[in-house]
């Protein structure tokens, strides 16, 4: 199949098609010199796109998804050659932001800041917001303008310091387990338990392609879920089927699901 055919087959969008060309670019550079290549950073969705265009090219390994830390939700993805087994740890920066009012600054400010510096969302990583800081995963490319140039985000002061990984201040993520029985693990029903919700609002929001499943839109509510499949609703966070029992006598499924709050 000819490149421009795959692509097409691919993607969703034409900014998809653009986003998994330069994919594959970098993985035929890896092939190709047999050299370390990376990719900026993705979203999970991005990310989900290009692990399908990788399965579609043949590629099982060879390659490792790397944002800092054990968990991140944006990563870069490393094509490793056949001498290489761990990502270029230097690929990436990490800054730690010091402000002196507590609670003053969200991630929406800390990204506007660097957006408002002249950096694209592709080269900032996951932003990770405490009380009276923020650890900023970067592309290493641009961490010395940041720490040169970056001193406020709006009206207020930052102190910035390039600081190791092992330092990053990684919140806790806060999530509610729930637990049900189901007729099947069809989308619509998996998802009302997972937000608290009647099943035929559950599919009207798949319907409405507010859903995504592991990242990836989907409407169809009669889809089969898996274990360890996430599901995004737009607008209202996500939840993940962390476990499939067994069966009740009358053939209801023992599900739990994990709602990320």
């Amino acid at each position: 199949m000819e490149k421009r055919e795959l692509l097409d087959r691919v993607s969703m969008n034409e900014q998809e098609r653009l986003l998994l060309g330069r994919v594959w670019d970098k993985y035929d550079q890896c092939r190709r010199r047999n050299i370390p290549v990376c990719t900026e950073f993705l979203s999970p969705q991005e990310q989900a796109a290009a692990e399908r265009l990788l399965h579609m090219l043949g590629a099982e390994d060879g390659f490792v998804l790397w944002g800092g830390y054990e968990g991140a939700e944006r990563c870069q993805i490393h094509f490793l050659p056949d001498w290489e087994t761990e990502p270029d740890r230097e690929a990436i920066c990490c800054l730690r932001c010091t402000f002196y009012e507590p609670g003053k600054l969200t991630h929406r400010d800390f990204l506007g800041s660097l957006m408002g510096l002249g950096l694209t969302r592709e080269k900032i990583g996951d932003i990770l917001v405490s009380d009276r800081s923020a650890d900023v995963i970067v592309s290493s490319t641009v961490a010395e303008h940041l720490l040169r140039e970056w001193t406020a985000a709006g009206r207020t002061a930052l102190h910035v310091a390039q600081i190791d990984p092992a330092e990053l201040n990684v919140p806790e993520q806060k999530t509610k387990i729930l637990r049900d029985t189901v007729s099947s693990l069809r989308l619509d029903s998996v998802l009302s338990v997972g937000f608290s919700t009647s099943r035929g609002k559950a599919s009207e929001a798949v319907e409405s392609g507010r859903v995504q499943v592991n990242w990836t839109d989907c409407q169809k509510s009669d889809r089969l879920l898996r274990q360890g499949d996430v599901i995004t609703v737009r607008g209202a966070g996500k939840c993940k089927l962390t476990e499939v029992g067994g069966a009740t006598k009358k053939g209801r499924v023992f599900i739990t699901v994990e709602r990320y709050l």
